[in-house]
């Protein structure tokens, strides 16, 4: 255990050095959002397009691998909202950003360092396959739930702008995209531009990691015990072991895959969940409870995952 810890401990301890540095009063939130803006529209997107660009797109998309990643976040999306609302009374936008919560793993700024740090930066290619279209899939169930669910009177067209605009103005989606276009063009950057983008990708994680930190110390515990534990546990427990089961147990998913599928999928929810929260005025403390809480508990959830993956 000792050494699984050596493996996830180094994340979380840059992570813990953001959040003590604002809670000290060494970094300002002013700063964080900054550093939090320089990794998630440039240093990240770069990141993601350099590693798409590069993929073997055939080998790497493999339908088996996001059939059981995704098919566990549909599960979790959809029993988050049955179990805020059968259980715990909740409303149905509150339900329906409960579920969100708890599908949207924090699969960049948790998910790549952890895997590459647990089995080698070859492994990160599972990885990019699963962030292509995470945040799509994540905002397209989620909006068009949400919208549908509370709708009055909108129109179709109106409900397609509104998951357009929140999917297609993500600047990692953006990256994804560019990526991809890249790719099937065959697309070769000057040696200049690749050796600058290089350089934004190796302050991208390290840089997102300690910003996560001061952003985490903002979303201080509140109320809702019972609730944030429930997310938690479809985050952390629930979608991994439904990515296992049909990865491993039905469609048989390739060992390497399959591990970084259920180790991705084990990740805290991500500052996301929170946004989509925040965009509807729906379940906002649990939203930021969960991320915070998540975040903690992933140091030992992750290890025992690294344990029981072959």
């Amino acid at each position: 255990m000792t050494a699984l810890l050596d493996v996830v401990l180094p994340v979380f301890i840059v992570l813990g050095a953001g959040y003590l540095a604002v809670w000290r009063g060494l970094f300002t939130y002013s700063g964080v959002d900054g550093l939090m803006i320089f990794t998630q529209k440039f240093a990240i997107p770069c990141l993601l397009f350099s590693a798409i660009s590069g993929l073997d797109l055939g080998r790497s998309f493999d339908w088996r691998l996001l059939l059981s990643y995704y098919g566990g976040s549909a599960s979790v999306f959809t029993l988050g909202i049955l179990g805020a609302r059968l259980i715990f009374g909740r409303s149905l936008p509150d339900s329906i950003a409960i579920g969100f919560v708890a599908m949207f793993a924090n699969t960049v700024l948790l998910g790549l360092p952890i895997t590459e740090r647990a089995y080698g930066p070859e492994a990160l290619v599972t990885n990019y396959a699963i962030v292509a279209i995470h945040a799509a899939f994540c905002y397209i169930l989620g909006i068009t739930t949400m919208e549908v669910a509370t709708a009055h009177g909108r129109t179709l067209l109106r409900l397609l702008g509104t998951v357009a605009k929140a999917v297609f103005s993500n600047a990692l989606m953006i990256g994804v995209l560019l990526g991809f276009a890249a790719n099937l063009g065959n697309l070769t950057l000057p040696a200049v531009v690749t050796e600058a983008i290089d350089l934004m990708i190796r302050a991208a994680l390290p840089a997102a990691l300690f910003g996560l930190g001061g952003v985490l110390y903002r979303y201080r515990r509140e109320g809702d015990v019972k609730v944030i534990a429930f997310v938690c546990g479809l985050s952390l427990l629930v979608h991994p072991a439904i990515t296992y089961g049909l990865g491993q147990g039905i469609i048989g998913l390739p060992a390497d895959q399959a591990r970084g599928a259920v180790l991705t999928a084990a990740m805290a929810p991500g500052v996301n969940a929170y946004l989509f929260a925040n965009m509807y005025g729906a379940a906002q403390r649990v939203a930021a409870s969960s991320v915070l809480i998540g975040t903690a508990l992933t140091v030992l959830t992750a290890s025992v995952w690294i344990l029981i993956l072959p």
